[in-house]
């Protein structure tokens, strides 16, 4: 499989729209879709720089971390789809005493998973302390085989969460419902990532979340300062949690500031031919 030539984590998922860029509506359920589409943005920033630097990884311990990196993407992703059937899809179904809000999202669930698991046992498994067999393409066949179900769902769910600002049994505005339901949002929007993993998956979302600013940025920069948390606990889940697994955000897509940045194993291995071209 031949991978786009890309410096960036920008290929080949597209970020999403937030609803409230869409639509400026700042109900319970569009605010709610448009801090999920943001986590999701962070997943699909993860994914691309994986699918950008898999065939681009060649020295020994950079493929044990490439890998750890990997994992960790899967934990992410198979983390926040699980919370979401244990805890979010049920609380929102209770509160619109609506059991069929889900039905197609659950359907979406199921068509992606069995890639996914495809994808961590090769890594967890057949890779099991032997980082040098790792193969790219390889990993890029299995990607491929779950892609377009993957980008569909991590989609679609946005749309279907934000629709339900027209459920006939959404909570008014201004009720004690809707104020309980906008606390649920918050609540489990700021548990979802920290109790998936505080040293591994906390750092890897937060450098994949493109925080960037200047005319260019995603939505015009209105997400700098998310998520909402001073600038010491970022720089600490960062720098400290993170430095326990310090070998495996080198292939994040952001800096610690939130700028999308040149992939690690790509520019070194444009690098590499470069100092070979000039050795001819």
């Amino acid at each position: 499989m031949a991978v786009a030539a890309s410096l960036g984590a920008d290929t080949p998922l597209s970020l999403i729209h937030t609803p409230q860029f869409q639509t400026d509506k700042t109900d319970i359920f569009t605010t709610g879709a448009t801090h999920m589409c943001l986590l999701h943005n962070a997943i699909f920033r993860g994914y691309n720089s994986i699918f950008q630097q898999a065939t681009a990884v060649e020295d020994g311990q950079d493929k044990a971390d490439f890998i750890g990196y990997c994992l960790t993407w899967y934990k992410f992703v198979k983390s926040h789809h699980d919370d979401e059937e244990a805890v979010l899809f049920p609380t929102i179904a209770r509160l619109l005493d609506d059991e069929s809000v889900f039905h197609e999202t659950y359907a979406e669930h199921k068509a992606f998973l069995p890639g996914l698991a495809a994808f961590h046992d090769y890594l967890a498994h057949e890779l099991d302390g032997a980082p040098l067999n790792f193969d790219g393409e390889h990993l890029l066949a299995l990607m491929a085989a779950f892609e377009r179900p993957f980008e569909h769902h991590f989609r679609s769910e946005i749309a279907t969460i934000a629709a339900l600002a027209d459920h006939p049994r959404a909570p008014p505005p201004g009720s004690p419902q809707e104020a309980e339901a906008s606390a649920m949002f918050k609540s489990w929007g700021k548990s979802t990532v920290s109790k998936a993993g505080t040293f591994d998956v906390v750092p890897f979302f937060l450098l994949n979340l493109d925080r960037s600013t200047g005319p260019a940025a995603f939505e015009g920069g209105r997400w700098t300062s998310w998520p909402p948390m001073p600038a010491l606990v970022s720089w600490a889940l960062i720098n400290i949690a993170g430095a326990w697994n310090s070998g495996w955000w080198q292939f994040a897509s952001c800096d610690a500031a939130g700028q999308p940045q040149t992939l690690y194993a790509v520019r070194n291995k444009k690098l590499l031919i470069r100092e070979g071209e000039e050795k001819l």
